[in-house]
């Protein structure tokens, strides 16, 4: 490739240009919108404009005669091919988490000069970091402008998809009786209002849902809320005529999307504003109106919408055996055109996977991009096959499949490894490690309050005994036809917070992997939920917690190497296939049900 004329270092000279003329030494382009999403809508897509980089998570920096993307290691290999020819380089970091530019910021912008950064894209607490590193260099930050905004002239406009109710049986716990919680979590924290950002937490609290978001079936607003009634900000057209009149009959009426920072302005000086820091933008923190006594705290529907109630856990079993129904029918039917010699890539799973998940009762939607990684591509956590560059499935080798589905009573996410041809022991001997590790934490009982992050390392455990590890989170949070990544919960390496603590009804993934980069990559998932543990000393010692699996999907036990499985874990793997089987058998027939009572059958 001719570099000089690579269009994201185009873009990247013309940005320059524009730092220049508005006395910039450096722009901060971080993976955000006003709602600090994880899956962003193009309008604000700005930092794989610039750079090329289509990875979910990342941070963007140029300055003056440097341009750096911080990515961790889950996107390597991706962003040094995506990269390429762009003129930016690659700061690989440890964890997404990592604060990495803000010190590459203060290191490389000398005294004087400006860094700058869109605020309404950048959260409250890494604005206050970041100034505080700034500061330190002698560095102003710059946060009231979008330098993007100068030079983006075909930049997507805001979504248009019409907003929809979430409605009963699905839907069981009423729009007011939500507002209620919150209003009495307000209470208790001496606030008058409460600002939500977040699009899951307003289309939790509202049960409304949208298509603004690829993947998450939520819409861009925020929410007011007082204490007795509450306004939603958004997009005009939006919300029709029937729905409005029904959310007014419930004291929720709606404003124009863009004038939540008035509203805010707005806000009389008696009031006290229930604020999340980690939730909320600087650019809005900075429009309250001065006078305003603010509370720092987590939005009360976080903590709320990540304990399922019984009704919902009931919803979300069904569609557990929706979506484990959905791949049987794949799996056979793949597997079939295997066995005949057909010719079959990654992207004929994205698409016959799908195709199945599409023919089940509830269901929405993908609940993000299906990763079929064949040998090599495995390896790469977040992969997605593309036209332009994709795997032939043929030889031998290790298929990584990950995906998921909405539907109206959940949200799932399930991967599972799957051998083509024949495979190694080296292979086997990845893969049962990972296996062990998805099986010692399923089993787990602790506490209840247990922080999440104190729950990681048994996964882990099979692997460093080996002297292996991986470089993501063990696992995430997951919501109730919602993101497939929410909080506050993670079984990760974080640094634990007292949010974190595990609660009933909290549904998360458990995921170890092992990737080998140009080789094959291994990644054995569930979803698992807490539910109360029976314990020979009951009560004696507290309340203890332990995992329901929700996933029901055969484990392929072609890949096991069972000289590494003890007498437990292959009984615990043989209780889990007899419990697919007795729950997948009704809902599926010819090749799908023979499929699923063969790769059941006990090791």
């Amino acid at each position: 490739m001719d570099t000089r004329t690579n269009p994201h270092r185009l873009r990247i000279d013309h940005l320059r240009e524009v730092m220049h003329r508005e006395g910039v030494h450096a722009v901060l382009v971080p993976s955000a919108d006003p709602h600090l999403s994880e899956y962003l809508p193009g309008r604000w897509a700005g930092r794989e404009w610039l750079s090329g980089f289509t990875g979910s998570m990342g941070t963007l920096v140029v300055s003056r005669d440097t341009a750096a993307l911080f990515a961790d290691s889950r996107y390597w290999t991706q962003a040094e091919r995506e990269l390429n020819g762009s003129g930016i380089e690659l700061v690989k970091i440890q964890t997404g988490g990592s604060t990495a530019h803000v010190d590459w910021l203060a290191q490389h912008t000398p005294p004087g000069q400006v860094v700058a950064v869109d605020g309404q894209v950048l959260g409250l607490g890494a604005a206050q970091q970041l100034k505080a590193a700034l500061d330190k260099a002698g560095v102003e930050l710059r946060t009231h402008s979008d330098l993007l905004a100068l030079m983006w002239t075909d930049r997507p406009s805001l979504p248009k998809a019409s907003v929809y109710e979430h409605r009963a049986p699905q839907a069981p716990q009423p729009r007011q009786a939500k507002l209620a919680r919150v209003r009495e979590a307000m209470a208790q924290a001496g606030a008058t209002h409460h600002f939500i950002s977040t699009v899951d937490d307003i289309a939790w609290v509202t049960n409304l849902r949208g298509s603004d978001v690829e993947y998450n079936p939520v819409f861009l607003a925020h929410l007011l809320i007082d204490l007795t009634s509450a306004t939603l900000f958004v997009g005009e057209g939006k919300v029709d005529a029937s729905l409005r009149d029904v959310l007014a009959a419930e004291g929720l009426t709606l404003a124009p999307y863009g004038k939540a920072g008035a509203a805010l302005s707005d806000l009389p000086a008696s009031s006290t504003l229930l604020l999340d820091p980690k939730r909320v933008t600087h650019g809005l923190r900075e429009q309250v109106a001065s006078g305003v006594r603010l509370v720092e705290a987590i939005n009360p529907s976080t903590l709320f919408k990540s304990r399922k109630g019984a009704e919902e856990a009931a919803h979300i079993r069904e569609a557990m055996a929706e979506d484990g129904a959905a791949m049987c029918a794949f799996y056979a039917r793949f597997e079939a055109a295997l066995a005949r010699g057909e010719a079959l890539t990654e992207l004929t799973v994205d698409d016959w996977l799908s195709e199945a998940r599409a023919s089940r009762a509830g269901f929405v939607g993908l609940s993000f991009s299906t990763i079929a990684g064949f040998n090599a591509n495995g390896a790469m956590p977040h992969y997605r096959a593309t036209e332009a560059s994709h795997a032939s499935i043929d030889g031998d080798g290790l298929l990584l499949i990950d995906s998921g589905g909405q539907y109206l009573g959940g949200t799932t996410d399930i991967t599972r490894v799957w051998p083509i041809g024949t495979v190694s022991p080296a292979m086997k001997r990845d893969y049962t490690l990972v296996l062990k590790g998805t099986m010692a934490l399923s089993r787990a009982r602790f506490p209840r309050g247990t922080l999440s992050p104190m729950l990681d390392s048994l996964a882990r455990a099979p692997l460093w005994a080996e002297g292996l590890d991986y470089g993501h989170g063990t696992g995430h949070g997951v919501g109730y036809f919602l993101n497939v990544h929410e909080g506050p919960q993670s079984l990760s390496k974080a640094i634990p917070t007292p949010e974190m603590a595990m609660e009933p009804g909290m549904i998360t993934s458990i995921e170890p992997g092992l990737y080998r980069p140009g080789q094959w990559g291994v990644r054995i998932e569930n979803l698992v939920m807490n539910v109360p543990a029976t314990t020979r000393e009951a009560g004696s010692f507290g309340e203890f917690l332990e995992f329901e699996t929700l996933t029901l999907c055969p484990i392929d036990t072609r890949c096991i190497d069972r000289s590494l499985l003890r007498d437990d874990e292959t009984a615990w793997l043989n209780a889990y296939h007899a419990v697919v089987r007795e729950r997948l058998a009704p809902r599926v027939s010819g090749a799908a049900l023979a499929w699923l009572e063969e790769r059941t059958q006990p090791v």
